[in-house]
């Protein structure tokens, strides 16, 4: 470079560890650095000019349309700069949340021009089964952000939310993403132990403290030694435990039962329950320092019915864990609609169990609506039967060839929705993402 020249815009953006790329206001890419190329881009130099939905979420319409927050949209409009969850996709195809940071990139006139967006990874979204949260919904996007925050953290994390939303699973997220991934995860149900167990499961016990304590055993919090202690139905944990507990997390020390010394233990604690803790505090049910102790970072998991996008993704995910070599039962547009129509009161535990009624009822059959069975048949939300009802019927599924032209029309019947394209067109989902993702780049308007 002459001593005179100045560097282009890509060669200061390369310098740029984190993929980095600039869009104009139609959501068109019009640079970007080699970190983001070599991780969204189909071929070098195949990113500039392409549409940036189209790239990193597979989508031929903006993010917004699909249910998540679009940065674009918001910086446009507020002229400021935003941070929100997302999905993408990488070139393999592969599912990660990543953290966008988009700022305003203004003209001379003060306007905003384009917008800078730099995109940290934060986790993968097709991990280990243990520690994977499935759907892409902005109730869930919201609460994965929260996680990613206070998951490399000691703080103690108290989940809330209905029966069935999957609190333990969020729990074994938190885990994997700290620092004690590596240590043990450890589950005690204060729900499913009568009150004569639970102290003695939790703290451990000496030989000959109680009648058939033949030995010393160690606890929970002692197996958690290390790693993470998740306390569910913590409601349920009797007032005289209540105040060991409390000495616990303000310690860090333990006494089994009928010993008399106390016991280092370092076990980050998440606890969960379905009860208004704040009632039982008021009730007298629940320690008010205790909850404070428990309360330092609350978490709300919301229910499926506040998630009805991510619904057809629990239901693949429910399906492939039955499935085999041999079986393949792909979800209709037919079969979304239904599951779609039904609140869940159950939330994602009565939908693992429709699904796998219905596989069971389809035999090797294709999967039809009517192996779709609930609890409460008549548990459908009146919004979501008037949606439904005003819905046009979904078009039959497509023969012959699947075409890139076939794969574009397919998306516009389907407003953009990747899973039903795919059902239309007769593939999975993953085989659309990998046809998608080898489309020549749009070429720059």
């Amino acid at each position: 470079m002459a001593a005179d020249s100045k560097p282009s815009c890509e060669q200061i953006i390369d310098i740029m560890v984190d993929p980095f790329v600039v869009i104009d206001r139609d959501y068109r890419i019009v640079a970007a650095n080699r970190a983001y190329r070599e991780r969204y881009g189909v071929e070098p130099g195949g990113v500039v000019g392409r549409l940036c939905h189209e790239v990193s979420h597979h989508s031929e319409v903006p993010c917004s349309r699909n249910g998540e927050h679009c940065p674009l949209e918001e910086v446009f409009e507020r002229k400021q700069a935003t941070q929100v969850m997302h999905v993408h996709f990488d070139r393999d195809g592969g599912e990660e949340y990543v953290q966008l940071h988009s700022s305003p990139l203004l003209g001379d006139d003060g306007e905003v021009r384009y917008i800078g967006e730099t995109i940290f990874r934060v986790a993968s979204a097709q991990g280990d089964d243990a520690a994977r949260l499935i759907g892409r919904s902005q109730p869930l996007l919201r609460m994965t952000s929260l996680l990613q925050r206070v998951a490399p953290t000691q703080t103690t994390v108290l989940l809330l939310g209905e029966s069935g939303v999957g609190k333990e699973q969020v729990a074994k997220y938190l885990h994997h993403y700290s620092n004690r991934a590596h240590g043990p995860f450890v589950v005690v149900d204060c729900a499913a132990l009568g009150a004569n167990l639970i102290e003695s499961e939790l703290f451990g016990h000496e030989k000959g403290s109680f009648t058939g304590a033949s030995q010393r055993t160690r606890g929970l919090f002692e197996a958690a030694d290390g790693g993470t202690l998740f306390i569910d139905e913590i409601g349920e944990l009797p007032l005289p435990l209540q105040a060991k507990l409390l000495r616990a997390l303000e310690t860090g020390t333990i006494r089994r039962v009928g010993g008399t010394g106390y016991v280092k233990v370092d076990a980050r604690i998440i606890a969960a329950t379905n009860r208004d803790m704040r009632q039982m505090v008021a009730d007298g049910l629940f320690r008010q320092d205790l909850y404070y102790r428990l309360s330092a970072f609350p978490i709300t998991v919301p229910p499926l019915c506040e998630r009805k996008d991510d619904i057809a993704r629990l239901a693949e995910h429910f399906l492939s864990r039955m499935e085999d070599a041999d079986r393949h039962l792909p979800l209709s547009p037919e079969v979304i609609e239904v599951l779609l129509a039904y609140d869940y009161p159950g939330n994602v535990r009565e939908l693992r169990n429709v699904i796998e009624r219905a596989a069971i009822l389809a035999c090797d059959d294709a999967l039809r609506p009517s192996h779709i069975v609930f609890d409460e048949p008549r548990r459908a939300s009146a919004h979501s039967a008037a949606r439904h009802a005003r819905a046009p019927a979904t078009p039959p599924r497509r023969a012959g060839p699947v075409t890139d032209q076939a794969i574009a029309q397919a998306l516009r019947d389907c407003a953009g929705h990747r899973g039903q394209a795919a059902a239309l067109l007769g593939i999975s989902e993953r085989t659309l993402y990998r046809r998608l993702g080898r489309r020549q780049p749009a070429s720059a308007g």
